[in-house]
């Protein structure tokens, strides 16, 4: 836990731990209590003899935070975290304030197809002496089973799911954050703002409470590194800041 303020909790990506995701983000983040967590099998949390799925991995959080007496919080995810987001949305609303889905996705195919196609071809040894295998050995309880870990982990990307129905009807406020060279597609998040009364000229109604931002020249991974764009972006969101006038009173 970090800072002080209204609580806002991190979800990291796959593979990743809190250093790798999270270490240059939260000092961006001011006057929030930031709250972060490495999931299931990641970083120092170890794995146990359960499937990984983004509806384990929330109900964890949703447990995480009971144990912090935090009665609701917002909730930021970044790519499989984007994913666990939106199943606390579902699950666990009661807990749920706003959420950040960082290049994340509600159904299988928000991916590219090629990117979904990259996914089944991937296995551990791409990933021999990478900062991802090094981070697993120095943190994991246990460093030796990094083949298994990977290989858990990708399983659960290789099975269709879709909670577009789920999402439709969640009453929570969603701001959609990717890159225009994303792994998930432009249309993806369109159908979100759809679905949540946006994808319309703001000037001639009610706008959406629900916002969706895609930024130039950034790729999935590069989205961490544009985090200087997206946090005020962010912040103004979860602070209920509106578009300011462009008249003169």
């Amino acid at each position: 836990m970090h800072g002080e303020g209204a609580p806002l909790v991190l979800i990291h990506g796959s593979f990743m731990t809190i250093p790798m995701n999270w270490e240059q983000i939260i000092p961006l983040f001011k006057n929030r209590k930031i709250v972060v967590a490495e999931m299931q099998g990641h970083g120092r949390t170890a794995d146990i003899p359960r499937a990984l799925s983004y509806e384990n991995m929330a109900d964890d959080i949703s447990e995480l935070l009971k144990h912090l007496h935090i009665d609701s919080a917002d909730i930021l995810g970044y790519s499989m975290g984007g994913g666990v987001a939106f199943q606390m949305g579902i699950r666990h609303p009661e807990q749920v304030k706003k959420l950040v889905i960082v290049s994340g996705a509600y159904k299988h195919d928000g991916w590219w197809p090629e990117t979904e196609k990259t996914f089944a071809t991937m296995n551990a040894d791409m990933f021999k002496g990478s900062p991802l295998e090094d981070a697993y050995k120095a943190l994991s309880p246990h460093p030796e089973k990094f083949n298994e870990f990977f290989t858990k982990t990708m399983s659960i990307d290789l099975k269709p799911y879709d909670w577009t129905e789920d999402v439709r009807e969640m009453d929570i406020p969603i701001l959609m954050l990717l890159g225009d060279a994303d792994g998930i597609r432009y249309e993806h998040a369109n159908e979100l703002m759809r679905m949540k009364g946006g994808a319309k000229m703001g000037d001639f109604g009610e706008m959406s409470t629900s916002r969706m931002a895609i930024l130039p020249g950034t790729t999935h991974i590069g989205m961490m590194a544009r985090a200087s764009w997206w946090i005020p972006m962010a912040e103004e969101f979860l602070d209920n800041k509106k578009e300011p006038s462009v008249f003169m009173e």
